[in-house]
């Protein structure tokens, strides 16, 4: 397991927040049960191949030593990780032929129902945070505790948007950028075109808005500049839980690596973020980053590179 960059300088490190599960998954590819699962696993875990991370998080006493020996096992800062009495967070879900389509079989908060974020004292200096998708209450409050980061980001979703709207509303006015799907977009916004929506999204206060469309790719709006990331075409998908957070996590540690935040720089991160969740989904869990290496991320930016590559064509 090799990172793209090595060391652990706090001037470039991402904070991330998040929730640590164990899932049961099935896919035309198979059934898993009881693995590694969770936003911030696969956040932090993708964005350490680019930054130092460190992962805010609860589990219970039943959450295997060899998870978190994985995680940290990647220079994965774990100081924010709680191990508290109870039960871990459980998910179980199913998949469609065609992945498009996925059924939630079984939710148990367990111990992150009474979740409540404390970040170490030296983390509240953070200059990179990612809020992944929990309640923003509990966003918010890691807000709080975090002193003037360079680039914050979040993730949200459609019950947070409609339950707990106003807390979302603060949210976003404190953070840089917001990523949601197409769906959650127009609801967000109330408006059925996207870049309409978008820009709606971006008078709530984020300077950009990314919009994930699964297969299909994802939106980077940034004011008046549009940007379109093509998914990677792959012959063989596992297993897409995971993939979005992925993306969230390739995205954020490529902005952390190079401290460049601007809107150039922020398309770079959306092919980063592309890249690490084509790895993601070919396996299950976390797996395929097991034996994934610096070469194997490069060779594919490259690859993609040239897939989107074009001259004008003269007319």
């Amino acid at each position: 397991m090799t990172q793209v960059t090595a060391g652990n300088n706090s001037s470039n490190a991402l904070l991330v927040v998040g929730s640590v599960a164990l899932d049961t998954v099935e896919t035309s590819q198979g059934k898993r049960d009881e693995i590694l699962g969770g936003a911030a696993s696969f956040s932090c875990y993708a964005a350490s191949f680019f930054a130092p991370t460190r992962l805010v998080g609860v589990v219970g006493t039943d959450f295997p030593k060899a998870h978190e020996d994985f995680l940290g096992g990647h220079g994965i800062d774990l100081g924010g990780l709680e191990r508290v009495p109870g039960r871990t967070f459980r998910w179980a879900g199913r998949y469609a032929a065609d992945f498009n389509t996925r059924t939630t079989l079984d939710t148990q908060l367990n111990v992150f129902e009474a979740f409540k974020p404390k970040l170490p004292v030296a983390w509240s200096e953070s200059p990179y945070v990612f809020l992944a998708n929990i309640d923003p209450v509990l966003q918010l409050e890691v807000l709080t505790q975090v002193k003037q980061s360079r680039f914050s980001a979040c993730d949200t979703m459609n019950f947070w948007i409609s339950s707990k709207r106003a807390e979302l509303l603060r949210v976003l006015e404190r953070v840089d950028m917001l990523l949601l799907n197409d769906e959650e977009a127009r609801q967000l916004s109330g408006l059925s075109s996207l870049p309409a929506a978008a820009k709606a999204i971006s008078l709530l206060g984020p300077k950009a808005v990314v919009i994930k469309r699964g297969d299909a790719g994802a939106l980077l709006f940034q004011g008046d500049d549009v940007f379109a990331a093509p998914a990677f075409p792959l012959d063989n998908v596992v297993d897409p839980t995971g993939a979005g957070d992925s993306f969230a996590g390739g995205c954020m540690g490529y902005l952390a690596r190079t401290g460049d935040t601007s809107p150039s720089a922020v398309r770079s991160a959306l092919v980063a973020g592309t890249v690490l969740a084509s790895f993601c989904v070919e396996d299950f869990s976390l797996d395929r980053f097991r034996t994934l290496d610096a070469a194997a991320i490069r060779a594919r930016i490259a690859t993609f590179a040239n897939l989107v590559h074009f001259e004008a064509p003269q007319i």
